[in-house]
């Protein structure tokens, strides 16, 4: 797991966050957070392209890259408030899906054990199988859930006569043992798939799924509330998954299966920020951006702050622990300033 650099693109780190090397345990021991690139898009079924994902992730911000980002709204600064580091990319070859998934399950599995959250920049869903896997390893088999924002399940079994594909995560997430079926939390599912065999799979397994129509008729929160409970019944943490393509693709047109009728990046970014700051998020994967498909960079922008939204949240959680005034959105922006 030496430090591999970029598979694409500059060697940049996210928002110019130090790096480290996964191979040298000491260069990330006082890590709250580790970041890996996952530059893979071998899963794909549709448009390829999330192989130059966490490039564009990366670098997708018009202020300096000086590892600094204050929240307005949190009133915290992620990137100095925690310890991030940032590993680099982990060589996953496109045309060997087993070996390209076993070594990211290696290296956050690695970042993990060490106590710090990883966070996973894709690359297609395919990652989510050996993202949520190594955090599971280290946290315990089936006491960690999931809450996963897609337009799509991702839990069809055989595709293109392969057990992998970013169609098929979840289901050999469940089949495996890593996440319970019963603590499978999906929110944004929409659209004209999977078919009545996968969703009778999924129903068996007693997997939730919000779909759209839901969404909108109890609203988003309620949702969220409702979901939430039971994420944190009988598991030791959360690990969030965020594909993209989640959101309309009006909004996130950089990605492989865009699906109309989806969250606004707006209902994203705070759903996310909800998640990181009321859970006890353990692992994060933000996949399905696939630049070669994005018009003017709004897709990786929206990347870009979904990851920042989840360490600010992450950031606020702990100095609300720690005996601060609880965060109060609420709250003026200039209040007390």
């Amino acid at each position: 797991m030496t430090r591999y650099g970029p598979m694409f693109g500059p060697d940049v780190t996210f928002l110019g966050v130090d790096r480290c090397a996964l191979d040298d345990p000491a260069s990330y021991a006082d890590a709250d957070v580790v970041i890996v690139g996952a530059p893979f898009d071998g899963g794909t079924s549709h448009r390829p392209g999330t192989r130059f994902g966490p490039s564009a992730i990366r670098q997708a911000c018009y202020l300096p890259h000086d590892g600094s980002r204050p929240s307005l709204a949190l009133r915290v600064d992620a990137l100095r408030d925690l310890r991030v580091y940032d590993a680099g990319d982990v060589e996953m070859f496109s045309g060997d899906i087993e070996r390209s998934l076993s070594s990211l399950e290696a290296a956050v599995f690695a970042v993990a054990r060490s106590g710090a959250i990883p966070v996973v920049l894709g690359g297609d869903h395919s990652i989510a199988l050996p993202d949520a896997t190594g955090v599971a390893r280290h946290h315990g088999l089936g006491r960690v859930s999931l809450v996963h924002f897609d337009a799509h399940a991702d839990t069809g079994d055989v595709e293109f006569g392969s057990l992998h594909g970013h169609g098929q995560p979840m289901r050999r997430l469940i089949e495996s043992g890593a996440v319970r079926g019963d603590r499978f939390l999906q929110i944004g599912l929409r659209g004209y798939w999977p078919g009545p065999d996968v969703l009778q799979w999924m129903a068996a397994q007693r997997m939730r799924s919000y779909e759209m129509t839901e969404l909108v008729a109890r609203g988003l929160d309620t949702c969220l509330s409702e979901a939430f409970d039971i994420a944190v019944d009988e598991c030791e943490g959360v690990f969030l998954s965020v594909d993209v393509d989640v959101v309309d693709p009006g909004m996130a047109p950089g990605t492989g299966t865009p699906e109309p009728g989806g969250l606004t990046s707006r209902q994203l970014l705070d759903a996310v920020r909800r998640c990181c700051y009321e859970l006890p998020v353990v692992g994060v994967d933000v996949v399905e951006v696939a630049p070669p498909y994005d018009h003017a960079d709004i897709t990786a922008y929206l990347g870009s702050r979904v990851v920042l939204e989840a360490l600010s949240a992450i950031a606020r959680r702990r100095r609300d622990a720690d005996g601060g005034p609880p965060w109060d959105p609420t709250q003026p922006l200039l209040h007390g300033r």
